[in-house]
């Protein structure tokens, strides 16, 4: 199946569980690509019923008392998401004949330097009818992709009167079945680490399996934040016969929701290295791939299978988006934080959207409030932590935990339970009483026990109270994760807007503080180091010693890196190498300063 020319050089990543949920509705017609999450089915479900009621097609629940609930569910908001996003872009291709607006929308955003807007410039410079251009739009206008987003963690067991169900059933199992019978041709992305029992689940089904041409109906892409994982995560999967398509490369510290920090591995070094080996990668990966094939019985691609290499996490600039494009050869760069100020791609409500835009880098802070354990990127002030607040007051912290999504704590239950439950935090807290602490050291554990806030609830209500659907088990609470990006963006902006921004046809303000995204994650990092070391009790063992200065050495090499990137960057981004140079040599004796107290 021939492919049409990408529209666009950025993407829109997944976003909480509720903020993208419906942004291929919004921006797919346009070419632009974006993803959906799969954690929440009774968000899906709800949004499924919005959106029948919307282009009055008719709507059968599908209720939890359904078998295989869950992954049911997920296939029929996909295949009405597909059929919406289709019947729009229609409409775009259409209005050629009349107004021409929606198509004159679509080519304006559209990077001047894009093949597909230098093919329509060669075709206007002859003569034309508007059949002639009917014609000319249908066979080259290509539709953004309709991607969806597993996060390998969310896979708990699931129960069915008391009995637990096969693993085929667990949540990431089942989010995986729902896509995969899905009409979707698309990709699936998986964040969070490798989950073997899952990946070795795709296997049963068809449309992950290249044919002889090479082309794959449902793509994977793994999210990774170093090349080692990358190679690992690829192999294991061409030993399946199954190919990765993309690999993902996120910013450990300087993104949105969850922080899976490296070992003081910089995103610079780490696209480098990327760069330096694409080639061993696909050819390792498509030798494997092709025994694995063979194995099955399965006819193998005669050549190897297009690879492609993005990016994301604190990317804020016209100058910094071409500058990440062509010194690193990226495929495309995510544009995740800003877009939550773009209400035509996003579902954020009112007074969330207020609060974004006047956050300032104080506001934007990595949390502990989310039950995996691991860092959460987080607005002060959110309703869903105001919430959250009153309950201790009241005495009564913890959620009644109204869609068990997060939960995996087993240690007072045979059944997992959410860290941010009522149930667990009770637990925790009368334990907490019967240690007889200090005063300051009981304040500390308690604050630590009831921090723990329900995300899986407050990131998809916004997307209920903009749309004004019903959401009483949910409440009123939202919970946001921007990256510290948003700290630098204060304007709300339309579409079109931000993506005139993001080519550098025009520019949304920013603040004048905004350092450059390289080294906004080093002084990130700088600071995590400085949080790890301040952590340790004494005396100090020699591991967590040797730990500490590998960390530090690693930001070292990354500093080195980046001073002789600013000369080579001279010449192609001038702007960015000039605040490179002016950042980095506070942060390198920063950095020093924090090797005599390691030392």
């Amino acid at each position: 199946m021939a492919s049409k020319i990408k529209a666009h050089s950025f993407h829109i990543p997944v976003m909480g569980t509720g903020f993208s949920i419906d942004s291929p509705i919004k921006v797919a017609q346009y070419g632009i690509s974006s993803v959906i999450s799969l954690v929440d089915d009774m968000l899906i479900e709800k949004m499924r019923k919005f959106y029948s009621e919307k282009i009055n097609e008719p709507f059968h629940e599908i209720t939890n008392k359904i078998e295989d609930y869950r992954a049911k569910r997920i296939t029929a908001y996909l295949n009405l998401v597909d059929k919406i996003v289709k019947e729009k872009f229609e409409e775009v291709k259409a209005s050629v004949k009349e107004s021409g607006a929606a198509f004159e929308k679509y080519m304006h955003m559209l990077p001047n330097i894009s093949d597909l807007k230098l093919k329509f410039h060669e075709f206007t410079q002859q003569g034309y009818t508007k059949k002639d251009l009917l014609n000319w739009v249908n066979e080259h206008l290509a539709l953004g992709s309709i991607d969806v987003n597993i996060m390998t963690k969310l896979d708990k067991p699931n129960y069915k009167d008391k009995e637990q169900l096969p693993i085929e059933y667990n949540d990431a199992h089942a989010a995986l079945r729902g896509f995969a019978n899905s009409d979707l041709e698309s990709s699936i992305i998986f964040s969070a680490g490798m989950n073997p029992r899952l990946y070795s689940y795709i296997e049963q089904f068809e449309d992950f399996y290249p044919d002889a041409s090479g082309y794959i109906k449902k793509k994977i892409v793994i999210k990774v934040s170093d090349y080692r994982s990358a190679l690992i995560q690829g192999k294991f999967l061409a030993k399946k016969g199954l190919w990765v398509s993309e690999y993902r490369i996120e910013s450990g510290l300087n993104c949105g929701g969850h922080a899976f920090a490296t070992e003081g591995y910089l995103m610079g070094p780490i696209l480098q290295e990327f760069k330096d080996n694409r080639s061993e990668l696909i050819e390792t990966t498509y030798s494997i791939l092709t025994d694995a094939l063979s194995e099955k019985g399965r006819l193998s691609p005669g050549m190897p299978l297009p690879l492609k290499i993005t990016a994301q996490g604190g990317v804020g600039t016209a100058e910094e988006h071409e500058f990440l494009i062509n010194h690193y050869n990226l495929d495309s760069v995510g544009w995740g934080t800003p877009f939550l100020l773009v209400p035509e791609a996003t579902n954020v409500d009112d007074e969330t959207l207020e609060k974004l835009a006047k956050a300032k880098e104080e506001d934007l802070y990595l949390s502990g409030i989310s039950p995996l354990g691991v860092p959460f990127n987080s607005l002060r002030g959110n309703s869903q932590d105001g919430i959250k607040y009153e309950k201790i007051e009241q005495g009564n912290p913890g959620s009644t935990c109204p869609k068990q999504y997060l939960i995996s704590n087993t240690d007072y239950t045979e059944r997992p339970i959410c860290s941010a439950s009522r149930q667990f935090q009770k637990i925790k807290i009368k334990e907490l009483e019967d240690q007889n602490l200090s005063a300051s050291e009981h304040t500390e554990a308690y604050t630590k026990i009831v921090e723990k806030s329900c995300i899986c609830v407050g990131l998809g209500t916004s997307a209920l109270k903009l749309n004004k659907i019903e959401h009483r088990v949910e409440g009123e609470g939202v919970s946001i994760c921007p990256g510290p990006n948003m700290a630098y963006f204060s304007s709300i902006v339309s579409l079109r807007e931000m993506v005139d921004h993001i080519y550098g046809n025009a520019k949304v303000a920013l603040s004048a503080h905004r350092p450059n995204m390289f080294m906004k994650e080093l002084k990130m990092y700088i600071d995590h180091l400085k949080e790890k070391m301040s952590e340790l009790a004494e005396p100090i063992a020699e591991k967590q010693m040797k730990n500490l200065a590998n960390f530090q050495q690693n930001l070292m090499d990354g500093i080195q890196y980046y001073q002789e990137l600013a000369e080579e960057m001279k010449h192609k981004a001038e702007e960015s190498a000039q605040k490179i140079k002016a950042e980095l040599e506070g942060l390198k004796m920063e950095l020093v300063g924090l090797e005599l107290a390691i030392a």
